[in-house]
């Protein structure tokens, strides 16, 4: 997509190739899943798997169709369906392509069951509720799905896995741990358990498979430990610019709603970003940006196409003066950990909220770091 107006979010596939050879030396004996779901967290699915391709153990998505198609486009590697099947077609794309499926509920097994042709090869992860509350057996539901797929699908290769509820935070992994191999009892085969955070500050987790996600696409996964001092490197930069400045007298008020008062003269410039683009509305006064690679704040409520900065203390900046909304940008590197925590959010949400309306343009200038 191509467009006269200056936004843009630059992807640098170099950098999320570096966040995957993080994972991998960090977890140097268990294999690593590429999650790539949700569009691999905005930054493109297929801009991920060219910058993974040569090297990812494993590629993790959520669609079935999303599956097939990198089937369809050569990919030979494992890949997971983070949720399963939810139809009989799925069962056969399943089959037809070699995916691996997590099973996470006793309907997911039924159409398993009923669907998967005698002898054919499966590979299931199996999903234990361990504490997320979210998705998995339980202790009293296992026993019985152990059972019913030794008895009906012999065939199938199985891990075991979990989802970490507070990886990142105070309650830790332990008690989710201790109840993994309460629920495991003896079981000997694979075991799947760390997500990125679980990657970087657990290492007792590792196992047999990881599944880096957010750490791929250089955010931290630690609300007090930058993505830097992790050695990661960011894979998105949103970028816009200066299109219009505005010399506030102190006493007038700024935006919709008049949120933001002057409290002296000052310079607003104006930036061709809205939360019509992704940048979230909710972001308040003093959400860090960059213009002319000087650090300033954002100044009142976010407009769907518009949003304003403080330029009083830039004076050379003006229209056309190159903007970084967050990222590693032309206009300097504001941390997207840092934007998000400014507007009570993740950098999660931030990736995935940009706006199909905003041009991509693939960085290929960035050199790809030595394994």
């Amino acid at each position: 997509m191509k467009t006269s107006r200056p936004i843009r979010a630059r992807i640098a596939p170099a950098a999320i190739l570096h966040n995957y050879r993080l994972a991998k030396r960090c977890a140097p004996q268990a294999r690593a899943w590429a999650v790539i779901k949700a569009d691999a967290y905005g930054h493109g699915q297929w801009r991920a798997v060219e910058a993974l391709r040569a090297e990812a153990d494993g590629f993790a998505v959520l669609e079935c169709e999303n599956a097939v198609a990198l089937r369809e486009a050569g990919v030979t590697q494992p890949i997971l369906l983070l949720e399963g099947v939810f139809a009989p077609r799925d069962v056969r794309a399943v089959v037809e392509q070699g995916l691996n499926c997590v099973v996470h509920c006793s309907q997911q097994l039924e159409l398993l069951v009923r669907h998967v042709p005698a002898g054919a090869p499966l590979a299931i992860c199996v999903k234990l509720n361990t504490g997320m509350n979210r998705l998995g057996f339980s202790p009293a539901t296992l026993p019985g799905a152990l059972e019913l797929l030794s008895r009906q699908l012999p065939q199938a290769e199985i891990t075991l896995m979990t989802h970490f509820a507070d990886a990142d935070g105070e309650a830790g992994v332990d008690w989710q741990v201790a109840r993994f191999a309460a629920m495991a009892g003896d079981w000997r085969g694979p075991v799947s358990l760390a997500n990125s955070a679980a990657i970087l500050r657990h290492p007792s987790t590792h196992r047999d498979w990881v599944r880096p996600g957010i750490m791929l696409y250089g955010a931290s996964p630690f609300a007090e430990q930058s993505a830097e001092a992790l050695g990661l490197k960011p894979a998105m930069a949103l970028e816009s610019a200066i299109i219009g400045v505005q010399d506030v007298a102190a006493g007038e008020r700024v935006g919709y709603g008049g949120t933001f008062t002057a409290e002296r003269p000052m310079r607003i410039g104006v930036v061709a970003c809205g939360y019509a683009d992704g940048y979230p509305r909710h972001a308040p006064t003093g959400t860090p940006l960059a213009v002319l690679g000087r650090r300033t704040r954002t100044i009142g409520r976010v407009s769907m196409d518009m949003l304003a900065c403080d330029l009083s203390d830039i004076p050379e900046a003006g229209v056309d003066a190159p903007v970084t909304l967050w990222g590693e940008g032309i206009a300097g590197t504001v941390p997207a950990d840092e934007v998000a925590a400014a507007a009570g959010t993740i950098a999660y949400e931030l990736f995935c909220a940009v706006a199909p309306r905003v041009p991509v343009v693939v960085d290929q200038t960035a050199a790809v770091d030595r394994k």
